[in-house]
């Protein structure tokens, strides 16, 4: 009789609960290790404001559709009500650790010499040998205390990022340590609760830096609370493509999203059929990134506001820089509630932050960061000693 096979997930985000129930369905017992609260990965702290910057369509369980009752652009809470809706559905959370912090993974088996033989891991489709173990020691956040899991096959639902901010470095004297006023990153201001965030920002002149969708997030609900007496001043190095919500998000889908598009691509290895393909449509490129970038053009008046993307709409998305535009964020522009600023770099001084190449600082309260997280950091972070003699 075929031994029984457990699987240790960490973290119960979306792809969390997607490993989870996958496991189940074939049979294995899945241990996840969450070190929050609750279920639902970032939909756990956002700002008050924050949606889904997608269609829901683009953004479900292929067997878990929304309920109809859900607007297209669901906000914070009704993702994370869908998201408990569908572990609660499936019955997932009995196998769920809340409050349960990976410290580290360490790999018992075979030697280096008969890993590096590879018959292990290919030739017989089965993801799983019993000649080695994973030791998961985890350590619960409220007790402290530390408990060590044997499993057989490790999954990582960490997200693509971590949770360690990203901030710039400074000469000396020039960095946030100069400054009289407070610096925040935008993870401590979701951290908070929404009456706090709300009188924490009230009355002051903030100066939010990034482009991306927490950084027009936050420029909006600092506009809500301050108006145009205390505008909120958004710096940004580059200028991004953003969609708008009224943007007919079936054209992007039937346009982007889908194997045609595939074609268009030269790939690794590819054979003539593919690469003739690839080089006779690959115009049809330009012709789709051209029509969006008209269509966006004209309906933010990005021209009116000098905030054109100098790339292509095609080489954002490509690379990920693209979020959802809120509704009326460019009428809170007109208005004078939100300015926006180009600043490639600035420092700090005591009162105030100069922006390089100008002499007059630019007067401010509150410096709120949001160039988003450091990067997912390295797997030797969890892995203790690296195994396979992985050495990065």
């Amino acid at each position: 009789m075929q031994m029984e096979k457990k699987v240790g997930i960490i973290g119960a985000g979306m792809c969390g609960l997607l490993a989870c129930k996958y496991s189940l369905s074939k049979g294995y017992t899945p241990f996840v290790f969450e070190s929050r609260g609750s279920i639902g990965g970032v939909w756990t702290q956002t700002f008050k404001t924050t949606k889904l910057q997608t269609s829901r369509s683009l953004y479900q369980f292929s067997d878990f559709p929304w309920p109809s009752s859900v607007p297209e652009f669901p906000d914070h809470s009704q993702v994370l009500d869908y998201l408990i809706s569908y572990a609660t559905h499936f019955n997932l959370l009995p196998h769920i650790k809340f409050n349960s912090k990976v410290l580290g993974i360490n790999y018992e088996g075979p030697s280096n010499e008969a890993v590096k033989a590879w018959d292990l891991w290919s030739g017989t489709g089965q993801p799983f040998n019993s000649k080695g173990k994973w030791n998961i020691t985890v350590q619960d956040t409220n007790s402290l205390s530390i408990e060590v899991y044997q499993v057989d096959f490790v999954i990582l639902c960490v997200g693509q990022y971590s949770d360690v901010p990203k901030i710039p470095e400074y000469p000396a004297g020039k960095g946030p340590e100069a400054f009289r006023g407070k610096v925040i990153h935008s993870m401590e201001y979701a951290a908070m609760d929404f009456d706090t965030a709300a009188e924490f920002i009230k009355g002051k002149k903030i100066t939010a830096v990034g482009f991306q969708k927490s950084a027009l997030d936050i420029a909006m609900e600092c506009s809500a609370a301050n108006g145009a007496l205390n505008p909120c001043r958004l710096l940004y190095r580059t200028e991004h493509w953003s969609i708008p919500k009224h943007y007919p998000w079936w054209a992007l889908v039937y346009l982007y999203f889908n194997r045609f598009e595939e074609l268009l691509l030269h790939k690794p290895g590819e054979g003539l059929l593919l690469r003739l393909l690839a080089t006779i449509l690959s115009p049809l490129k330009w012709v789709i990134s051209k029509f969006v970038e008209t269509y966006i053009t004209h309906k933010l008046s990005l021209a009116k506001f000098g905030m054109v993307p100098e790339q292509s709409f095609h080489k954002g998305i490509s690379s990920c820089m693209l979020s959802s535009m809120p509704e009326e964020f460019y009428d809170k522009v007109e208005k004078g509630s939100i300015v926006l600023k180009k600043a490639p770099k600035f420092s700090f001084c005591k009162e105030d932050i100069v922006v390089e190449g100008e002499a007059t600082p630019l007067e401010t309260d509150l410096v709120i960061w949001l160039q988003g997280s450091r990067e997912m950091i390295s797997l030797k972070t969890y892995l203790c000693p690296p195994p396979f003699g992985t050495t990065s």
